[in-house]
């Protein structure tokens, strides 16, 4: 069997298609064409055992720009994608399995990651359906449909919580006067020193699919620095809020919008709810989106497309 159909078949089965996986799949492969075949996976580990070797961005940018790619595939290079360790020892072990069954060509596998990584970034985008019929919070909850069938595709990944963030975020920007700072979904508000997702005047927005305790002591935090705090959420993750605030006697001291409602709720004011003015906003909505997620992230494929 050729070593591009043993690729796929080894991509398929063990879902390598997200971009950690692709991260992954290149330094090891870059690994291999080093120190050669067989590998042994625990010595790709760092002294914590917690990740790759190797796995950053600049060491997987250098390997794309050898195939003449330099859009970047992953800001953090796949360090900090969930699963980059047991990726990497199932992917060392079927490079180990075809060098025992033959040999392998390390240059025709990574050339073949490297037409991967074209694939990924030429992936189709999300696409808003404005359907007249529909309310618009089914049209809404179509898109998060379609990211959340993204998520499950690419293990590890974030697409849902990302493509919330700046949806608010476009949302806010439709409403203000002057657009607000926005930050990649990598950008954790304790790094950058953030009080949350969107400060707005008096008010701090935290914008999740997975409400936690450590988001309720952070709005404890805004109360007690004068901010006004609120949860943007999924429905399942307004009643875990809420369950939350409640337990830490903060029910009635902080906001949970669920996120459908308040993305809806907002297209029918700005509209003036009339239907032209409805989907007018809607391709607004989706022109700002676009624009913060060509700013702010890597991944193309969370851009949205609308439906003609």
């Amino acid at each position: 069997m050729p070593i591009d159909k043993k690729l796929k078949d080894f991509v398929l089965k063990n879902q390598m298609n997200g971009k950690g996986p692709l991260c992954v799949a290149l330094v090891v492969t870059r690994h291999g064409k080093k120190l050669g075949l067989l590998l042994d996976p625990d010595a790709l580990l760092t002294d914590g055992g917690g990740q790759v070797v190797g796995l950053g961005k600049s060491a997987v940018q250098s390997i794309l720009k050898d195939h003449g790619i330099d859009r970047v595939l992953a800001e953090e290079g796949g360090r900090t994608s969930r699963g980059s360790v047991g990726n990497m020892r199932k992917y060392v072990a079927f490079l180990n399995t075809q060098h025992a069954q033959g040999g392998v060509d390390l240059d025709k596998v990574e050339a073949w990651w490297a037409e991967r990584v074209r694939d990924f970034f030429s992936g189709k985008p999300l696409v808003l359906r404005f359907d007249t019929s529909k309310s618009l919070r089914a049209v809404i909850r179509d898109l998060f449909s379609q990211a959340q069938k993204r998520q499950e595709q690419d293990k590890g990944s974030t697409f849902v919580g990302t493509m919330l963030q700046h949806l608010v975020g476009a949302k806010l920007n439709l409403i203000l006067d002057t657009p607000l700072k926005h930050h990649g979904s990598n950008v954790a508000d304790d790094v950058s020193g953030r009080e949350g997702d969107f400060i707005l005047e008096d008010v701090a927005i935290h914008v999740t699919t997975s409400p936690s305790e450590a988001l309720i002591r952070k709005c404890r935090r805004n109360l007690d620095n004068g901010l006004k705090p609120i949860i943007i959420t999924t429905l399942r993750g307004a009643l875990l809020a809420e369950g939350l605030a409640d337990q830490a006697d903060m029910a009635e001291r902080l906001d949970v919008f669920e996120a459908e409602q308040f993305l809806a709720g907002n297209l029918y004011e700005i509209g003036k709810f009339a239907q032209a003015g409805r989907r007018t906003t809607a391709e607004l909505l989706i022109y700002q989106y676009n624009a913060i997620v060509d700013e702010c992230e890597t991944d193309p494929s969370l851009r949205i497309d609308i439906a003609r």
